[in-house]
């Protein structure tokens, strides 16, 4: 009776075990991962956490201020995350407010998306 048991234990455990590697999804590497946060440009990053000055900083030291981050311009990012100060001064360094993402979404669109009264306003005006 033991041994039918300890052996229908160990049974158990195999079994579960080829269930929990049958779960992971192989279509998802690695490298896939890695890729998507290296897509993010500093810029980006600084624009939805709030810190303008650094975001200021960071394209007077030369970074284009068109480069795109995760399919999303600097403007985008600014508008989805309803910074004015930082969405002004793009508009003011030139930016093209109506260009497209790849799901063609423009600026407005992720600033009407997320809320942001105030950016859709500058944004229309633009």
């Amino acid at each position: 009776m033991k041994k039918s048991i300890f052996c229908l234990g160990i049974v158990l455990i195999a079994f579960s075990n080829v269930s929990f590697a049958s779960n992971v999804n192989p279509s998802i590497t690695k490298n896939e991962i890695t890729a998507f946060y290296t897509k993010t440009t500093p810029l980006c990053v600084a624009i939805s956490k709030g810190e303008n000055d650094f975001a200021k900083k960071i394209i007077e030291y030369g970074a284009s201020y068109t480069e795109k981050s995760n399919g999303m311009t600097p403007l985008m990012v600014a508008a989805r995350y309803n910074n004015t100060e930082i969405l002004q001064y793009l508009i003011a360094k030139g930016v093209n407010v109506d260009e497209k993402d790849e799901k063609g979404y423009t600026a407005l669109k992720y600033a009407e998306l997320s809320g942001a009264k105030d950016t859709v306003a500058l944004l229309k005006k633009a």
